[in-house]
């Protein structure tokens, strides 16, 4: 019986991916864990590995294709002993891709409904995203259960539901093995309840709303990307379902300043005779950050309906601008490193995000974020929260400041930063706490290191 292969979920937030380049031709053999694909995802280019054995009997989707809904059959493989050529033929019809849908043209301003004077317009998405509910990691945010047609097939014979079987396959897939598995009683999870329905939140304006406001030829359009509509998506769901409050306080950074000019003259050197690492500020932010989530660890959290989740260790996301976009790279167990190591972790990570070769493992995840703006001359701005963070840094530029000390003005470097937090499981006494640790830190670098 011939065998489906599926466009994957590459990660939790991909409903459409590009595929880039198939690495197997037609007839090739394949073996389970060999690389058959490179798929574009909204946050980086992946590689898809096989789950099932065979000869690729028909690649139904071409690589280029863009748009590719998640589990529509992008090609067929023939098992051991099965007709290629048979298999080939009997390869369901490949699903017709719809080109982005482009908004409807501008009718004329006079001939557009205006909105009622002075009636506010509402500034959220539509549709509205859902509350990221920890799915289940075989399943994606639309209940669609990722499996092997061979797994399905058997679980079908076997009379398992799905949903109750443990995948072990790449991103959680369920495969044969795990079917197995489950007749024998392992393997098997309890039913999930049914989620709760989210609440109905009141619809944007229409683009043919927008289009009317404004002279027709005085645009133009450019469609969304799969980047820029998962932040939209994200990053709206955040501030409509998380409560948001928001802490500023002022760091004089003298002395950092001073300890980073001193670690970067002793920096070993290359044959180049280039140093191997130049520690920035926002290294030290980072490692500041990491430690005083150890100091107040009920601020290392993530709010989850059954409980909080408390994390042992301090991963910092961090965030990177990229072209269209931006993504969070994770600096794992931060309070362990060193300032030369997040400084070359860093260095990496944003060389690979630029060019989207950042693997999920390496972006999903964190206990916090960190959002520096200080390179752009930003003195002070608030950050959106990434569930399921349940606090961000905002960091601002470096500046010269006059300051009072001992009924005196003297001029100091001053940084000013804002912690965003998740009022369901940080309260402000809390958060003054974590934020204070943080200014004692980032004020005496030497604490760092003990």
């Amino acid at each position: 019986m011939p065998i489906n292969i599926l466009m994957p979920a590459l990660s939790p937030t991909m409903e459409k991916g590009n595929l880039a380049k198939w690495l197997k031709k037609e007839g090739d053999k394949v073996k389970s864990g060999d690389v058959i694909a490179e798929i574009e995802t909204d946050k980086a280019t992946m590689e898809v590995e096989a789950v099932d054995e065979g000869t690729l009997a028909r690649i139904l989707v071409p690589e280029g294709t863009q748009d590719v809904a998640v589990n529509d059959v992008i090609a067929v493989l023939a098992g051991d002993g099965e007709d290629v050529k048979a298999a080939g033929a009997a390869a369901p019809k490949p699903a017709a891709v719809a080109p982005a849908p482009r908004p409807a043209p501008a009718a004329a301003p006079a001939a557009a409904a205006a909105p009622a004077a002075g009636a506010p317009a509402p500034v959220v998405a539509s549709p509205p995203a859902a509350p990221a509910a920890s799915p289940a990691p075989q399943a994606n945010g639309h209940g669609r259960i990722f499996s092997s047609p061979l797994a399905r097939r058997l679980a079908k014979e076997a009379g398992i539901e799905l949903a109750r079987i443990m995948g072990s396959g790449p991103h959680g897939r369920i495969i044969a093995r795990d079917v197995e598995e489950a007749k024998s009683g392992k393997g098997l999870k309890a039913p999930a309840a049914a989620p709760a329905a989210a609440p109905a939140i009141a619809p944007s304006m229409s683009d043919k709303q927008i289009l009317a406001l404004y002279e027709p030829g005085s645009y133009e359009i450019v469609p969304h990307d799969g980047m820029r509509r998962t932040i939209a998506q994200r990053l709206t769901a955040s501030v409509q379902n998380v409560p948001h409050f928001y802490l500023t306080i002022d760091c004089d950074i003298g002395k950092l300043l001073a300890a980073r000019e001193e670690i970067n003259a002793a920096a070993p050197k290359d044959k180049e005779k280039k140093p191997l690492y130049k520690i920035s500020v926002n290294d030290f932010v980072i490692k500041a950050m990491a430690i005083a989530l150890q100091q107040i660890p009920n601020c290392n959290v993530s709010w989850t309906e059954a409980g909080m989740l408390k994390h042992r260790h301090s991963d910092i996301g961090v965030a990177v601008a990229m072209p269209g976009g931006l993504i969070t790279p994770i600096i794992r167990k931060a309070e362990t490193k060193s300032l030369s190591m997040i400084s070359s972790e860093m260095k990496d990570f944003a060389a690979r995000a630029r060019a989207r070769k950042l693997k999920p493992e390496e972006y999903q995840g964190g206990t916090t974020a960190v959002s520096n703006l200080g390179m752009y001359g930003i003195n002070h701005f608030t950050a959106v929260i990434n569930p399921p963070h349940a606090t961000i840094l905002a960091v601002g530029t470096s500046e010269e400041r006059p300051v009072v000390r001992d009924g005196k003005i003297e001029i100091a470097h001053m940084m000013s930063v804002t912690l965003s937090c998740d009022h369901r499981a940080i309260d402000g006494a809390l958060g003054a706490e974590l934020i204070g640790s943080f200014k004692r830190l980032i004020e005496n670098p030497v604490m760092m290191m003990v």
